[in-house]
C-alpha cells in the first residue's frame, strides 16, 4: 500500500505541457534529454503540501525527489515499457475516459440524466407481450411480426385478459408460466425504448407498440410506486469464518440479541464484540444505502423490514456471518445534484449513449469540418465475402484506384482501406449478423464515430493545456507503476529466499508486545462481575460460569477467550498485567473481569505473522539499491543558472 501511494503521489509530479517547449528554460538534462524549469515550478507549487518530509520542502530537497522520478521514467522507457500492449491499452482507456469530460459537456447528457433522475423516483410493475423479430429480419417477416403484435394489442384494448394473452401469444421465454409479469423495475433496468413506454403509459393502460432489438412489445402497467429511499442502520456482526476463535458464532449472536432485549446499549455491544471493525468503532453505524447497494440481499431485506427508528432485527445470516440490525433513520430521496455524476455516467455508458453520440458527432463535425467521400456500400457489398457473417473474413489489399476516400475530418482522411482494417478487427468481437448490409451499416457508424473521437482527442492535447498536463501525468504515472512493479514489487514478492534472509537480518524490528492468554468476562452488572470473580476463585470453568449465570431467556455474561497483546481493544484499558483473576473494570456499559492464565513475555514474531510488513520493507530496501544504480546509469546535469532563477521565482 505504501508503494502504491508513492506511485499515486508521483503520478502528479509530471505536469509537462506540450506548448512551445523550445522557448522554455532548461533546468537539467538526463542523458542529454531536456527537462524544463516551467515543469518543475508547476509541480513544486502543485505538490508542496503533499510532501511529508520537511527536508524535501525546500527547493533543493524537492529537486532530488523530482530527479528520482525522472530517472524512473527514463528507465521505464529504456526497458520499452511504453511499447507494451498492456500499457498502451490502459493509457488509451484512460484517455477515452478523460476526453469524455470534454466531449460530453453537452445539454443532451444533462437532459437525459434529469429525465432518469425523475424516473428513478418510481418503481413500475408491468407485464409485457413480445413477438420476436430482429433488426436483420426480412421485410415480410418484420411486417408479419408487427401485424401480429398489433392484433394482440387490439384484443388487449378490448378488455381481454392480458395475462392470458401473454400465455397464449408472447414469445418471451417463460411467458406461459409468468403471464408476461416483469415485477417491479426502475430506471436503467430495461432497454431505453422499453423504459420510455413503461414510464409514458398510465397505470392500467396498454402501451403503444414498442420496437427493441428483441422484437415488438406491448406493455400493461399494473402499478407505480415511490421508490424506496436510503436508510441508515447500525449492526453488530459476528463472523462465522474459520479462525482461531473458540466460541460458536450463532450462539454468540443470540447471546448479544438477548442482551439487547434486556436493555443493554447497542453501541457498547457493537464496540465490544462486533467483528466489523470499521463500523464497531462507530457503535455499529453503516453508511446509508438502498436496496441493491450491498452484496447481501438478506441484510437489505431485513433492514427494510424494520418500520421505526430503534427497531431491531432478529439475528440473520449472510455470507459475511451473523448480524443484528437496528434501524436508525429513513432518509429523504437524494437531490439531482447529489446523483448527477452517477446518472451522467450511466447515460454515457448505456443505450442512451446513442443519443449523446449523435449530438457529439455533430459537434465535432461542425467544429473541424466533415466531408463525405465515396459511398461505401456498393464497393464493400462485393468486396466482403460471405465469410464475414461467420466472422472469419480476411482482408485483401485494395488497389490504389479503388481505395477511395470515405470521409475527411478536418485535414485527416479515412479511406476504404482504413475501413476494411477496422472491419477485419471488429468482426472478432461483434454479434453474429445474417446480412452483410446490416453489418456494414453498423460498422460504418462505429468507424465514423471512432474516427471523429480520435481526431477530437488528438487535437485536444494540442488545444487544451490542462487536458495535456493531466494526460501526461497519467502517461508517466502508468510507466512509474509498471517499472516499479517489474523491478521492485514483483521481484520482491517472488523472492522467497531474499525475504527470509531480510527477515533474519531485521527480526529485531518485528516484536510481539507483552501478551496474555486469558478469558475475558463481560457482565451486565457489577454484582454479576463479583459473582464471576468468586466462581473463578472457586476454580469454576468458563462453561460452568456461563451455565450458572446465563438462563434460557437472559444473557448476563459474555466470555471471550484468546491470546491478547496488552493494548488490544478487547482488554480493559490500564489493566494490571499479572497472572490470576483481575479486579473489575467498567468498560462500554459492561463490567469486565479478566482471568489471566499466562503472561507471555515480548519476543520476535514469526515470518508468517509479519510477512506483509517484511515484504514491504524488503521492497523498500530493493528500491533504494535500484535507485543508486539508476543514478550511476544516467547522467544528470543541473543548469545552476536556471536553478537560481527557479529559486527566485518560487520565493
Amino acid at each position: 500500500m505504501k508503494n502504491f501511494l508513492t506511485v499515486c503521489f508521483l503520478a502528479f509530479l509530471s505536469a509537462t505541457t506540450v506548448f512551445s517547449q523550445n522557448k522554455k528554460e532548461v533546468l537539467m538534462t538526463i542523458d542529454g534529454k531536456p527537462v524544463y524549469s516551467s515543469e518543475f515550478e508547476r509541480v513544486y507549487k502543485k505538490n508542496l503540501d503533499l510532501v511529508q518530509d520537511d527536508s524535501q520542502k525546500d527547493i533543493d530537497g524537492y529537486l532530488k525527489l523530482f530527479i528520482d522520478y525522472k530517472l524512473k521514467i527514463a528507465e521505464a522507457q529504456a526497458q520499452g515499457l511504453d511499447k507494451e500492449e498492456n500499457y498502451k491499452k490502459e493509457f488509451s482507456k484512460y484517455r477515452d475516459q478523460l476526453s469524455r469530460n470534454y466531449l460530453f459537456e453537452d445539454k443532451v447528457t444533462e437532459e437525459l440524466a434529469k429525465e432518469a433522475y425523475e424516473r428513478g423516483k418510481e418503481d413500475i410493475d408491468a407485464s409485457h407481450i413480445l413477438i420476436r423479430v430482429d433488426y436483420e429480419a426480412l421485410p415480410q417477416d418484420t411486417l408479419a411480426a408487427y401485424t401480429k403484435i398489433k392484433t394482440i394489442r387490439e384484443k388487449a384494448l378490448k378488455g381481454e385478459d392480458f395475462s392470458k394473452l401473454a400465455k397464449t401469444y408472447s414469445e418471451e421465454p417463460g411467458a406461459k408460466e409468468s403471464g408476461g409479469d416483469l415485477g417491479y423495475f426502475s430506471v436503467f433496468n430495461m432497454v431505453y425504448p422499453f423504459e420510455n413506454a413503461a414510464y409514458n403509459t398510465k397505470v392500467g393502460e396498454i402501451s403503444d407498440i414498442v420496437r427493441t432489438s428483441f422484437g415488438y412489445h406491448i406493455l400493461k402497467i399494473n402499478d407505480k410506486r415511490a421508490r424506496l429511499p436510503k436508510i441508515s442502520v447500525s449492526h453488530i456482526m459476528i463472523s462465522d469464518k474459520k479462525g482461531t476463535r473458540t466460541f460458536n458464532p450463532e450462539e454468540r449472536i443470540n447471546e448479544i440479541y438477548t442482551m439487547l432485549k434486556q436493555g443493554e446499549s447497542f453501541e457498547s455491544l457493537a464496540k465490544q464484540f462486533s467483528d466489523d471493525k470499521n463500523s464497531a468503532v462507530l457503535g455499529g453505524k453503516l453508511k446509508p444505502f438502498t436496496k441493491g447497494d450491498l452484496r447481501a440481499p438478506e441484510f437489505e431485506d431485513a433492514a427494510y423490514a424494520l418500520k421505526n427508528p430503534g427497531d431491531l432485527s432478529k439475528p440473520i445470516k449472510t455470507d459475511f456471518g451473523w448480524h443484528i440490525i437496528r434501524l436508525n433513520e429513513k432518509l429523504p430521496m437524494e437531490t439531482f445534484d447529489q446523483q448527477r455524476e452517477e446518472l451522467e455516467k450511466k447515460v454515457n455508458e448505456g443505450d442512451r449513449s446513442k443519443i449523446v453520440t449523435s449530438a457529439i458527432n455533430k459537434k465535432i463535425k461542425d467544429k473541424y469540418g466533415f466531408k463525405k467521400g465515396e459511398s461505401y456500400l456498393p464497393f464493400f457489398d462485393t468486396y466482403l465475402g460471405d465469410d464475414i457473417l461467420k466472422r472469419r473474413w480476411v482482408m485483401t489489399p485494395i488497389s490504389a484506384d479503388e481505395d477511395k476516400i470515405l470521409f475527411t475530418v478536418g485535414e485527416k482522411k479515412s479511406t476504404f482501406s482504413d475501413f476494411a482494417k477496422y472491419i477485419e478487427e471488429r468482426q472478432r468481437t461483434t454479434r453474429p449478423y445474417k446480412q452483410k448490409e446490416a453489418l456494414l451499416v453498423d460498422f460504418y457508424d462505429e468507424f465514423e464515430t471512432e474516427a471523429l473521437k480520435d481526431y477530437f482527442k488528438e487535437k485536444l492535447e494540442f488545444e487544451n493545456e490542462d487536458y495535456a498536463a493531466i494526460l501526461n501525468e497519467y502517461r508517466d504515472g502508468l510507466l512509474i507503476f509498471d517499472v516499479m512493479d517489474k523491478n521492485i514489487w514483483q521481484k520482491g514478492k517472488n523472492d522467497s529466499i531474499g525475504i527470509k534472509e531480510y527477515y533474519n537480518k531485521t527480526k529485531q524490528n518485528y516484536q510481539w508486545k507483552q501478551r496474555v492468554d486469558a478469558d475475558i468476562y463481560s457482565a451486565t452488572s457489577e454484582i454479576l462481575a463479583k459473582q464471576v470473580q468468586k466462581m473463578l476463585g472457586e476454580g469454576k470453568t468458563s462453561e460452568e460460569i456461563k451455565t450458572a449465570l446465563n438462563t434460557d431467556n437472559t444473557v448476563n455474561v459474555l466470555i471471550t477467550p484468546g491470546v491478547f497483546e496488552v493494548d488490544q481493544r478487547e482488554l480493559p484499558q490500564n489493566i494490571e498485567i499479572k497472572k490470576g483473576i483481575s479486579t473489575i473494570y467498567p468498560s462500554n456499559d459492561s463490567f469486565v473481569v479478566v482471568n489471566i492464565k499466562e503472561v507471555i513475555a515480548p519476543g520476535p514474531k514469526s515470518l508468517e505473522d509479519v510477512k506483509g510488513k517484511v515484504l514491504s520493507n524488503y521492497q523498500n530496501d530493493l528500491e533504494a539499491s535500484w535507485m543508486d544504480s539508476l543514478h550511476s546509469k544516467y547522467k544528470v546535469e543541473v543548469n545552476k543558472k536556471a536553478l537560481k532563477h527557479v529559486k527566485r521565482q518560487l520565493k
